[in-house]
């Protein structure tokens, strides 16, 4: 793992949620040379590759209104219980509460009291 996986506020992810990961794909790939290739794992997950490295991934929704839409970024922390419990001191919003991702960590997203999104992830030490 790198060390962005590891170490507390680092940007480790990046993930778009859309209606057409096809589309997606086909896009970006073109566009900035991306390659993908499918997550061998639980549900449908499309990994984004730079120089053969995993920086992110595209999962798809059937809901136009889904509040994940769009590009998401993961930022590393030590813990996501403790995380998401500060937010709502510091005038933010839990949008998603901590919840476990099989065989990858533990994350919640979080709204900024200027209403961006983002998503706290700790990663499984395996």
């Amino acid at each position: 793992m790198g060390d962005h996986f590891r170490v507390q506020g680092a940007f480790s992810w990046f993930e778009l949620t859309t209606t057409d990961v096809h589309a997606a794909e086909a896009f970006y790939s073109r566009l900035f040379g991306w390659n993908t290739e499918p997550w061998v794992g639980e549900g449908a997950y499309t990994l984004i590759k730079v120089d053969g490295k995993d920086v992110g991934g595209m999962v798809a929704t059937s809901e136009p209104e889904d509040p994940r839409l769009g590009w998401g970024i993961y930022v590393t922390v030590t813990d996501v219980d403790e995380t998401a419990a500060r937010v709502p001191e510091y005038g933010g919003t839990i949008l998603v509460e901590p919840t476990n991702i099989p065989k990858i960590g533990r994350y919640c997203v979080i709204r900024d009291p200027l209403g961006h999104t983002i998503t706290a992830i700790a990663y499984s030490r395996s």
